[in-house]
C-alpha cells in the first residue's frame, strides 16, 4: 500500500475538502480523487462522502481514519531515524496564533540548538482545538489557553505566562477609564467560542457592562489592527504588549486586580513522543526565565 494515498485519505478528511487537501499537498483535485479511489479499492471499502460542498469521512472512513494517521507518524519516524544523525522523530505542535507571533521563536530556537536534526511539525488552531488534538493523539504537545475544567488522566500542563485583560483604545483617546470606553465606544468583541473570549464575556457580565457592539472577530491581531484605524476599542489579553505598542495602540488597565488569561504547554504523558514533547517544555522555561516548577497532571 503507497503511504502517499494514505496521506491524501488523512487530508482530504481533515481538511473537508479535495481542493484544499490537494493545496497542502502540492497536487491538483483530480491527482487527489485518484489517490483515494485507488485505496478504496486496495482495501475494499468506501471511505469518502460528499455531504453538500464538502467531503466527509463514510463509517468505514472512520473506522481507518485513526491507524492511517498513526502509520503516517510511523512513516515519518522511520524515515527520521534512517537518516545520518538521526533525529528523535517529529514533535507534532499544537499553537494558538498569538503565541505563534509571540512566545514560540524564542522557545524553538533554543530546542533547535538543543535538538539540530529534531523534525518538528506546527499545528496553529484555537485553545479549544487543539486540547481535543493532544487528547486524541493527533498532537505530541500544544501550547494553549489553559482549560477553565480538569485535565483528562494522562495530561500534564506547565503554566507559562499569566496576561492581564486590557482594554485597547485607539491612539489619541483621552478617556483612560477602561469601563467607560467599554461602555461608550463602539466595541470589537474578542470571540466568545475562544477560551480568551468566554474570560472578557465574563468579566462584562460581573460587572454589568453592555457594550455598543460593533464586530466580533477571533484573532487579537486583527482586532488591534482595527482599534488602531479607530473603528472602536476592545477588551483583550495583553498577550505581546512590545507589538501593540508598535501598532500605535492605547493600552488602558482596568481597575482592581484585572482577570488573568494562563498560556502555557499541554502535552500527553506515556505517549512515544513524550520525552520530545518534555524537552520542548524544558526548553521554554529556560527561554522564558521560568521557575522551576513541578508540571500539573491528573
Amino acid at each position: 500500500m503507497d503511504t502517499r494515498y494514505v496521506q491524501s485519505f488523512v487530508s482530504v478528511i481533515e481538511s473537508g475538502s479535495l481542493a484544499e487537501a490537494a493545496r497542502r499537498l502540492d497536487l491538483t483535485p483530480a491527482a487527489i480523487a485518484a489517490r483515494v479511489r485507488t485505496l478504496e479499492e486496495e482495501l475494499g471499502a468506501t471511505l469518502v462522502k460528499r455531504v453538500g460542498r464538502s467531503v466527509k469521512a463514510t463509517e468505514a472512513g472512520l473506522k481507518v481514519l485513526e491507524r492511517a494517521r498513526s502509520v503516517l507518524r510511523e512513516v515519518r519516524d522511520l524515515r527520521a531515524s534512517a537518516a545520518d544523525d538521526a533525529p528523535l522523530g517529529e514533535l507534532r505542535l499544537g499553537v494558538s496564533a498569538s503565541a505563534l507571533t509571540g512566545i514560540m521563536p524564542v522557545v524553538l530556537a533554543r530546542l533547535y540548538r538543543r535538538l539540530p536534526k529534531l523534525a518538528v511539525f506546527m499545528e496553529p488552531g484555537t485553545s479549544n482545538h487543539l486540547y481535543h488534538r493532544v487528547i486524541n493523539g493527533d498532537l505530541d504537545a500544544a501550547f494553549i489557553v489553559k482549560p477553565q475544567f480538569s485535565l483528562s488522566k494522562g495530561l500534564a500542563w506547565r503554566l507559562v505566562t499569566e496576561e492581564p485583560l486590557v482594554v485597547l483604545a485607539p491612539p489619541g483617546t483621552a478617556s483612560n477609564d477602561a469601563h467607560e470606553l467599554m461602555s461608550t465606544q463602539p466595541f470589537i468583541r474578542y470571540d466568545r467560542n475562544v477560551w480568551g473570549g468566554r474570560l472578557a464575556d465574563q468579566y462584562l457580565r460581573q460587572h454589568g457592562i453592555t457594550p455598543r457592539e460593533r464586530l466580533e472577530v477571533d484573532g487579537l491581531m486583527g482586532i488591534a489592527c482595527m482599534v488602531s484605524e479607530g473603528l472602536g476599542v476592545s477588551l483583550v489579553p495583553d498577550w505581546a504588549p512590545d507589538w501593540l505598542d508598535s501598532r500605535r495602540v492605547k493600552r488602558v488597565l482596568l481597575p482592581g486586580r484585572a482577570p488573568l488569561r494562563r498560556m502555557g504547554i499541554l502535552w500527553a504523558r506515556h505517549m512515544p513522543h513524550s520525552a520530545l514533547a518534555e524537552a520542548f517544555v524544558e526548553e521554554a522555561g529556560r527561554a522564558l526565565n521560568l521557575p522551576e516548577q513541578r508540571a500539573d497532571a491528573d
